[in-house]
């Protein structure tokens, strides 16, 4: 079902995965503690277990309910947030191994676009990866997303995208693991 972000925002999202338009591509997505749609994602894309996803929040209060207690969250690194940065955090214990690919860690970004932060102030953290089958280009635009509504339980407009996916910094080692836009110092 295609969706308005006004007519999205008042829907029960449990056990539900949905498409939606971010600061870089379009992602497919569920809340963080529904592990049977985060495996329906993994069925959707095609991807390969070993592979984590993310969890994307709407504010650090959010970030701080999933990554582990003792973690300190650097004002040099989350300056860019809301935006194209995704920070590898050691995980709070209660997220699950077939989100992190049994790591110890989580990717988690706070994204810079009105719908997505919507989303996720209404609804929570949620798991969410890039749309596209597993190993192929991200999808940035809406008509390329609607080939996946009959995978979905529901799709909100978001119109075209012009981005890459995010940077991606590994807070524990530091290190960029996928250059992006946002350039870190390491």
């Amino acid at each position: 079902m295609i969706l308005t972000i006004n007519n999205f925002l008042n829907k029960n999202l449990d056990n539900k995965v949905i498409i939606f338009p971010t600061d870089t591509v379009y992602g497919i997505g569920c809340k963080y503690q529904d592990i049977t749609s985060v495996k329906k994602i993994y069925d959707i894309k095609n991807r390969d277990y070993s592979r984590p996803m993310a969890i994307l929040c709407y504010s650090l209060e959010q970030v701080k309910q999933v990554v582990a207690k003792d973690v300190k969250l650097d004002e040099k690194i989350t300056k860019y947030w809301p935006g194209k940065l995704t920070l590898i955090f050691k995980k709070d214990p209660s997220i699950s191994d077939i989100i992190t690919a049994g790591k110890a860690t989580v990717g988690v970004r706070i994204p810079n676009n009105s719908i997505a932060l919507n989303l996720l102030q209404k609804h929570g953290p949620m798991v969410v990866t890039s749309l596209n089958e597993s190993n192929e280009p991200a999808i940035t635009k809406f008509k390329d997303a609607l080939n996946y509504q009959s995978k979905v339980d529901y799709i909100i407009e978001g119109g075209d995208l012009h981005n890459k996916p995010s940077t991606v910094y590994d807070t524990i080692n530091k290190k960029v693991l996928r250059q992006g836009d946002i350039k870190i110092n390491e």
